[in-house]
């Protein structure tokens, strides 16, 4: 994959981005105004801020790359010829952003057939833009990341994430392993910022049972492109119907791995 066709879609995706993000602000500032549906339980909603954003950045993308396919959270998939397809979550952490706190974004990643080549995760509320393109690294704005070796599990935060598929009792068995090594977790709501959050260092590592690719395929390069690892996944699978998801810091990696069940 050449590095001219990637850096051309990574600028039109973070236009599209921030176009999004700034429709979705808008409205999160007029939540009244919102009409919320539920999809698979009372916490898993959608409203036309979703929607909304996810066409914005369709159809900007599609645009400028009419080849390209899409996989989005709202909008589902749409076959391209290109090769590449954009996956799109407009707002993740939809629970976070109906309920009036911060922790949502943006997130778009750029598949080809076997791996994550982009993505880019946007917090529209703090306008941090994360950035990584597979084997050139991971930036935070203009900030290259990179993870420190000296973050450990006892010194640092475990973001954990859970929900309707996942089993209640596994994630209790999880934190309280967790706590009894010496570490502590943290939720916000959004896997993708959490996810974010480890390549930026700001947590230790990252832990979901499942996640859907457009949640998670962005945050996942970012983690590596910074220097820390991730579970191996099956891209077919990935795209299709998901999987586990465990990202951590170098230093934090074993631990974690263990904890989880994934050593």
């Amino acid at each position: 994959m050449t590095e001219d066709r990637i850096a051309a879609r990574l600028d039109v995706a973070k236009a599209a981005a921030r176009a999004a993000g700034a429709h979705a602000l808008a409205l999160f500032r007029d939540r009244d105004s919102l009409t919320i549906e539920t999809k698979h339980d009372a916490l898993d909603m959608v409203s036309r801020a979703d929607r909304e954003a996810e066409d914005i950045i369709r159809e900007a993308l599609a645009r400028a790359f009419p080849e390209d396919g899409f996989l989005g959270e709202e909008g589902g998939a749409q076959d391209g010829r290109s090769g590449l397809t954009w996956v799109i979550d407009p707002i993740d952490g939809t629970v976070p952003f109906v309920s009036g706190l911060p922790h949502w974004c943006v997130a778009i990643a750029l598949q080809s057939a076997d791996r994550t080549e982009a993505g880019i995760i946007f917090q529209p509320l703090t306008g941090e833009m994360f950035t990584g393109v597979h084997d050139c690294g991971a930036w935070l704005d203009d900030t290259s990341l990179s993870l420190s070796p000296d973050t450990r599990l006892t010194n640092s935060l475990t973001g954990i994430g859970a929900s309707h598929r996942t089993t209640p009792g596994h994630i209790a068995s999880v934190i309280s392993e967790l706590m009894a090594r010496g570490g502590m977790y943290y939720r916000n709501g959004s896997g993708a910022l959490m996810l974010a959050a480890v390549a930026a260092g700001r947590l230790g590592a990252y832990y979901e049972p499942h996640m859907h690719p457009w949640d998670c395929l962005a945050g996942l390069l970012l983690v590596r492109e910074a220097g820390g690892r991730t579970l191996p996944q099956s891209v077919e699978t990935m795209l299709s119907q998901g999987g586990i998801v465990l990202a951590a810091a170098p230093g934090v990696w074993a631990d974690i791995a263990v904890i989880t069940g994934h050593s």
